[in-house]
């Protein structure tokens, strides 16, 4: 297939699931899961997928849209190991012989949420998962091809959890950013700890320096567009804002509602927030305790 071929793509977003913990968050919303944003980036004939929702029924909704657009799936990207950006990844891949492709740090990652579904997944979101077999390989070179044209995986770091990439498509000015970039959605913080705010930050300088024309955040507010720009400096800013209000506030309500407050505008991802929240105080200094000690405390 000649590079010819004019590349497009359209965005699929998940509703928010709701996070069996009972009671309400403390501003009186109920545990609601983020939004998760699926992009399909299609040619004449073929086409890849770039971040696998969550949950079984997720999957099949996406799949059902994948199948609709009569194109021919040749891989699925995972950004990055939590669970919400490729569980449905194998039942998707099984479904259009697709295959998923990833960094090796990302694989790593992915095996390491595997293993937390017993203690984490399973609790949150129990019955509404697939089997999650990590079959994610990487590829020469960190690239493959969609019709003669470059798909790049660049490795970005540490977003809001470690061993992350985007998704560059350079002839269309796309990057699918995972994690790196959120929009109209409040950022999971629970494992910027420790310089891991500056580090997303650097990630952030390095989907800018892309020069992309499109930006798609896995977390997205389906009600807003894909503008790069603004979705990089909000992001940037929401970190900013955090590493001020985190210094102005000595407990986890008291970040909570001073980061509810800076944002007073309608932002999804309040439960994520939270959890993010708690994680970061509850200071035990085991990460993975931590992050575990947040999206379970109601």
């Amino acid at each position: 297939m000649s590079a010819d071929s004019i590349l497009g793509y359209e965005v699929f977003v998940s509703d928010p699931v709701p996070t069996n913990l009972p009671g309400l968050l403390p501003n009186g919303e109920p545990h609601m899961f983020d939004p998760l944003a699926t992009t399909l980036i299609y040619g004449e004939h073929d086409a890849v997928l770039a971040e696998a929702p969550f949950t079984v029924d997720q999957g099949k909704a996406v799949g059902d849209w994948v199948a609709a657009s009569g194109k021919n799936l040749t891989h699925i990207f995972a950004s990055h190991g939590h669970g919400d950006h490729w569980f449905t990844a194998g039942m998707l891949a099984d479904r259009f012989d697709a295959q998923v492709v990833a960094l090796p740090g990302t694989i790593e990652q992915m095996r390491g949420n595997v293993a937390a579904r017993p203690v984490l997944y399973d609790k949150l979101w129990p019955g509404l998962l697939p089997q999650t077999p990590v079959t994610a390989v990487s590829v020469p070179g960190n690239r493959f091809t969609l019709e003669g044209h470059d798909v790049v995986l660049v490795g970005v770091g540490h977003t809001d959890t470690d061993d992350c990439a985007v998704l560059h498509v350079p002839d269309l000015g796309l990057v699918v950013a995972g994690d790196a970039i959120y929009n109209g959605v409040h950022q999971y913080l629970g494992e910027s700890a420790d310089g891991g705010r500056d580090a997303w930050r650097a990630a952030i300088d390095t989907v800018e320096k892309l020069g992309p024309r499109w930006v798609v955040a896995s977390h997205k507010n389906k009600d807003l567009d894909d503008d790069p720009a603004r979705a990089i400096a909000q992001t940037r800013q929401y970190i900013d804002d955090a590493d001020q209000l985190l210094k102005e506030n000595s407990t986890a309500l008291g970040f909570f509602n001073a980061m509810l407050a800076r944002y007073p505008e309608r932002r999804q991802g309040a439960t994520v927030l939270w959890a993010g929240t708690n994680s970061l105080y509850a200071g035990t200094g085991d990460p993975l305790q931590d992050a575990l000690t947040g999206w379970v405390t109601p």
